[in-house]
């Protein structure tokens, strides 16, 4: 059975990403996150609070697409974005105008979740 939308979900203990917030030119956060997603995580209080939950929009984001596209991205390939004060996901030029891509992000004090769900075009 075909359809035209998928979900994904990811949910990451915060504290995985405590070791990172210290350090912006981390070689395994410059392999996940763009240069955009970095600035805006470090300028926030919680810096490692902001990096789990934009790395679960990411994960969210490759389950949602896997069953349109048979395979993983990498993850820089999905850019998490902040658009008047709600987040939104970009993805780069193969995949652009193919899906809607709807995001939604959510954390406490332990842990971050995202939820995506991508429709086909």
């Amino acid at each position: 059975m075909c359809t035209n939308f998928s979900q994904g979900i990811d949910i990451e203990e915060i504290i995985r990403f405590k070791k990172y917030e210290t350090d912006l030119n981390s070689n395994v956060l410059n392999r996940i996150f763009t240069k955009n997603e970095l600035n805006y995580c470090f300028s926030k209080k919680n810096t490692a609070q902001h990096l789990a939950a934009r790395f679960c929009a990411k994960e969210a984001c490759i389950k949602a697409l896997f069953p349109f596209e048979n395979k993983k991205f990498p993850l820089k390939e999905i850019e998490v974005i902040n658009k008047n004060d709600y987040p939104q996901i970009i993805v780069t030029a193969h995949l652009k105008n193919k899906y809607t891509i709807s995001v939604s992000i959510s954390h406490s004090a332990n842990y971050a979740v995202a939820s995506v769900i991508a429709s086909k075009l």
